[in-house]
């Protein structure tokens, strides 16, 4: 609606008073800016009124929000259309030591390709990626993508080891998910690619869910606080000491 009913939003703003209800800040999104910038061309007033956003509440990780870089939006693959362009941010966030949070695609009120072409107002169901389909992603544009190869790995942040062996080794990459940030079900794990690979659906719970991508630039406080959710048998603190280079002193 956003997107496409933007005319009559601003039409009707010209008569009277219009709200426009958004889940997370206002300002999370190019078309609310765009929104905005059509009103100001229009001598339209506008009062924006702000809300509590994942771009904040990731802290909730216990990663500072000052070491992340670049966020990044991962759309739903298709058989023919598989978008990667999230995965350079993520390379060049990973090139300067930062953290990278994924946002995972959610799918409502959309229209399959023949009712659109159709005109028929029929939506599919709503649907909301899952950390599953993002790391399933995110490790086939990694195998697949020259970018990898090309990237040197990076240093600690102390220095204590010379690069990983590959850039988003599954093996040597830590990452977090978070789901239902804020709520009373709030669920994070935390792990290297492989270990949060090997868990299930059930193992996420429904939505919503985000992604980390951890950099180099891991703090021990950071390690620590994060490792309150580290999965089970999985290497969170050995990758952090072994790889990272983090020493808790």
């Amino acid at each position: 609606m956003v997107e496409t009913g933007s005319d009559k939003v601003l039409s009707d703003a010209r008569e009277g008073d219009v709200a426009l209800l958004v889940v997370g800040d206002p300002f999370g999104a190019t078309t609310h800016t765009d929104i905005l910038l059509r009103a100001r061309d229009l001598d339209i007033p506008t009062h924006i009124v702000h809300n509590t956003s994942i771009m904040s509440a990731i802290g909730a990780s216990g990663l500072q929000l000052y070491n992340f870089g670049q966020t990044v939006s991962m759309p739903f693959w298709t058989e023919k259309w598989k978008p990667d362009s999230w995965l350079e941010k993520i390379l060049e966030n990973a090139r300067i030591g930062l953290h990278t949070l994924v946002l995972l695609d959610i799918k409502v009120k959309e229209q399959s390709e023949e009712n659109l072409a159709r005109g028929r107002k029929i939506f599919e169901p709503p649907r909301y990626m899952s950390p599953v389909v993002a790391l399933e992603q995110i490790l086939e544009a990694v195998s697949n993508s020259p970018l990898v190869s090309q990237t040197k790995g990076f240093e600690s942040q102390q220095s204590y080891h010379k690069g990983l062996p590959k850039v988003l080794s599954p093996s040597h990459t830590l990452a977090l998910t978070l789901s239902r940030v804020g709520t009373p079900h709030q669920g994070i794990k935390a792990g290297t690619l492989s270990d949060l690979e090997k868990l299930c659906e059930e193992d996420f719970g429904p939505p919503l869910h985000s992604l980390v991508i951890v950099g180099s630039r891991l703090h021990p406080v950071e390690v620590r606080y994060a490792g309150k959710w580290a999965i089970e048998g999985g290497s969170w603190e050995r990758v952090a000491r072994e790889v990272y280079g983090v020493i808790d002193e």
